[in-house]
């Protein structure tokens, strides 16, 4: 149960390791090693708030001071609506995580670190090791679009890089759509060539 909820406190808050590891009884590595998927055995989250056991205003408070502990609610916990935090990723898509990454860091370098934790749903430190090539799956690791993995959608690509391009001053291009869409295309043609039909006759 402590791995679980340590699992859902990742992949749905924006609480430091240490504050996790004190609220489930882990070691801090351990929580890293979830957060970095690292950890042998797979877990599936468990929502501790669901389960009466904490508030959003408790996790809210422990996320502006990384400091501050996370206390058991008392009584009935009153449903609320999650306001912020990293986006949650399903059980099937987290193993295409490091993919999109991958993609984002090599086409748009522009954004932080910590935009692209919130778009994916990821940890800095998973970003850094790809970036530096020192994560231990590096060499399966292949940059793939995140929108078409499903991970994040175009308009909320489109919408980061040009909030990035605002803050350094920059007009927002969107010559990497065309050139993707172009890949794309030319991917979906081949693919259509290898089943049989006639390209040609298709663009017609």
């Amino acid at each position: 149960m402590k791995h679980s909820t340590a699992v859902w406190l990742v992949e749905n808050t924006a609480l430091t390791f240490q504050q996790i590891a004190d609220f489930c009884g882990l070691h801090v590595l351990e929580v890293q090693a979830i957060a970095d998927e690292t950890s042998a055995t797979r877990y599936i989250g468990r929502d501790p708030v669901r389960a009466g056991e904490l508030t959003w205003a408790e996790i809210e408070r422990c996320q502006k001071d990384p400091a501050a502990r996370l206390q058991l609610a008392e009584g009935p916990v009153p449903q609320q609506n999650r306001t912020k935090g990293p986006r949650y990723t399903p059980v099937s898509k987290r193993q295409d995580k490091p993919d999109g990454i991958a993609w984002l860091l090599r086409y748009h370098p522009e954004l932080s670190d910590g935009q692209i934790a919130k778009l994916i749903g990821t940890t800095k430190t998973t970003i850094a090791a790809i970036r530096d090539r020192t994560h231990w799956n590096i060499q399966n690791i292949k940059a793939q679009d995140p929108v078409a993995l499903g991970l994040c959608s175009q308009r909320e690509l489109d919408a980061l890089v040009a909030r990035a391009a605002k803050k350094r001053g920059e007009e927002p291009s969107d010559s990497y759509l065309d050139e993707e869409a172009a890949r794309l295309e030319e991917q979906l043609k081949l693919e259509r060539a290898a089943r049989g039909y006639d390209v040609a006759e298709d663009e017609e």
